[in-house]
């Protein structure tokens, strides 16, 4: 069990003491559960109830910690303080780092130092797996895929063959690697196949949550940034660019050959057509059409997108149109009785 001071936890976090008692702490929750023995954060609306619940100590934005009636910890971003929290209060679990005799590894794989491949993994010929890397069981490394350091694959992870991994890369269960792109060509009315033949690059630090698919290039690569993340169940097609510290959430759907820039949150089921440019630093919000290119630093919601102040003046409208519908048709019973009497 962790256990921490107040004076322990504002050294770690860059933070100031605020108020009497230093209590210990032994865990780190939200401010419905914390305990006496645990520290939670609020940031306004919620001081009211922070300063009512049972937490132990609660960590406040700097301006929010004068007459606050518990013991706080004031710091510039109270959310990254409690994420470092979660972190110390909740230490990743310990892996045995061997290959199991259960995993399948081929004789051509290079595995490198401090790794873990658990049972029922399998890692094909030719495939690289980077210093300090983590394989769960039920993952399938594909021929030639590579792997950079300290990567962790969780259970039902598939990388197909080719594919490159950067370092600490995290995919969740079930993200699946390097499928083959939706390519077909009608031809007198059936369906052939078009061979993908490219494979996908994933940057440092990219997050692929559960049940996701990036598919591989038709021909080249499909590309995403360093520091990306994406939700779980989001489709990312073929020879798409991803760039740098996107966030793509749940159930968004990018077309074939579409590049977005850096910094891109597409909130949940965002979609696009296929061969668009997305510039950087937008914001979409959820549910948007993405249907033709969107400059950088644009900020769009609706169907199709648009600029979120001109949807917003739309949906002020649309909520108008009942009323002005009933004036219309008081107008033209006025109009036609007018007619009438001529």
């Amino acid at each position: 069990m962790v256990k921490k001071t107040l004076e322990e936890i504002a050294g770690l976090v860059g933070g100031q003491l605020s108020g009497f008692g230093n209590p210990d702490i032994y865990g780190v929750t939200n401010i419905e559960e914390a305990t006496e023995r645990e520290i939670t954060f609020a940031v306004p609306p919620h001081l009211g109830k922070a300063a009512k619940s049972k937490a132990g100590a609660v960590i406040l934005p700097k301006d929010a910690g004068a007459d606050f009636p518990k013991p706080a910890i004031l710091v510039d971003n109270p959310r990254a303080a409690f994420a470092r929290m979660l972190e110390l209060f909740n230490p990743p679990l310990r892996v045995t780092r061997e290959v199991h005799p259960a995993a399948v590894v081929s004789p051509e794989a290079q595995i490198g130092k401090n790794v873990a491949i658990m049972p029922g993994a399998v890692v094909d010929a030719g495939a690289v797996v980077g210093d300090g890397s983590v394989l769960y069981p039920h993952t399938y490394v594909g021929k030639d895929v590579k792997l950079g350091k300290d990567c962790l694959l969780y259970p039902s992870v598939t990388i197909y063959d080719g594919c490159q991994l950067g370092d600490r890369v995290v995919l969740h269960s079930g993200a699946a690697i390097g499928g083959d792109g939706f390519g077909y060509v009608t031809i007198e009315g059936r369906h052939r196949k078009v061979p993908q033949v490219g494979n996908v690059i994933l940057g440092d630090d990219v997050e692929i949550g559960c049940n996701s698919c990036v598919d591989c290039g038709t021909t080249g690569s499909t590309i995403i940034g360093k520091g990306t993340k994406v939700d779980n169940l989001v489709h990312v097609a073929h020879n798409d660019i991803i760039g740098e510290n996107c966030f793509l959430v749940a159930h968004v759907g990018i077309s074939g050959s579409v590049k977005v820039g850096n910094n891109v949150t597409m909130a949940g089921q965002v979609a696009t057509s296929g061969h668009l440019t997305i510039g950087d630093n937008c914001v979409f919000a959820g549910r948007s059409g993405i249907t033709n290119d969107v400059p950088s630093n644009s900020v769009y919601a609706g169907f199709p997108a648009q600029p979120h102040k001109d949807w917003l003046k739309q949906q002020v409208l649309q909520k108008k149109l009942p009323d002005l519908m009933r004036r219309i048709s008081e107008l033209e019973l006025k109009i036609e009785r007018f007619e009438n009497k001529k």
